[in-house]
Order: structure tokens, then C-alpha cells, then sequence
């Protein structure tokens, strides 16, 4: 089990209870080890970070990036820690909530492939 800081727990579960549209819709098609039997967990606390979903077996991280991800500044932000979480192995894959709504297969598909290459590597 990853690290993380305890002061994130409480706010982790009320995440997981206000989902947003884009994250209950990409859920609906991973959870239960749905995708070749791999494990996800939703906003997962992970380091210093919320991460919206998390398969420790892969170490895959996968981010939604609604609007505001598109700001200057919330760029830096994502690519800092993108840059920590890939510096300790972890692989994130970004989609933006557009990509959930209207190309959800092509989003399931390229996590499909990730995981059919992990599962390879085993």
C-alpha cells in the first residue's frame, strides 16, 4: 500500500460520495475488476494527492480533467504532479471529462491496451 497523508482521508470519502457526472460514468465501466480483473479504487489518497482513480497492481493513476484543468496555472499544477507520480513509478493518464461524455469506448479501449501491456509484463 502507497503512502499518504491521513489528513486526506475524510475529504477522500466525501469525493467518493459527490462524484462528478464524467467520474460516475468512466466507474460504471471499471469498477469491479471489469477491465482483464484489475483493481480500481476511486479518490484514492495517494502521497499529498486526491487521485481520481488508482489500480495499485498497475500503478496506473487516472485523472479527469474537467475546465478549470485548462487554466495556466492549474496546467503547472497537473504537471508538477504528474512529473512526482511518474518519478516513483506511477503511470497517469489524463482525459478530459469531453472524452468521457461523447468517446468512452475510445477511453476504455486506450486503459484496456495499458492494462492488456501490464498484464503481459507480469
Amino acid at each position: 500500500m502507497q503512502a499518504y497523508s491521513k489528513s486526506l482521508k475524510n475529504f477522500s470519502q466525501k469525493l467518493r460520495c459527490d462524484q462528478t457526472d464524467a467520474e460516475r460514468k468512466l466507474w460504471q465501466r471499471i469498477n469491479r475488476d471489469q477491465l482483464l480483473g484489475f483493481r480500481f479504487n476511486r479518490q484514492k489518497p495517494l502521497l499529498n494527492y486526491i487521485v481520481d482513480f488508482y489500480c495499485s497492481k498497475a500503478k496506473l493513476i487516472i485523472e479527469l480533467d474537467g475546465s478549470q484543468h485548462y487554466e495556466p496555472d492549474y496546467q503547472e499544477k497537473d504537471r508538477l504532479r504528474d512529473v512526482e507520480l511518474n518519478s516513483l513509478g506511477f503511470t497517469v493518464m489524463r482525459f478530459s471529462n469531453d472524452e468521457i461524455y461523447f468517446e468512452i469506448e475510445a477511453v476504455v479501449e486506450q486503459i484496456y491496451l495499458f492494462l492488456e501491456q501490464v498484464r503481459k509484463g507480469e
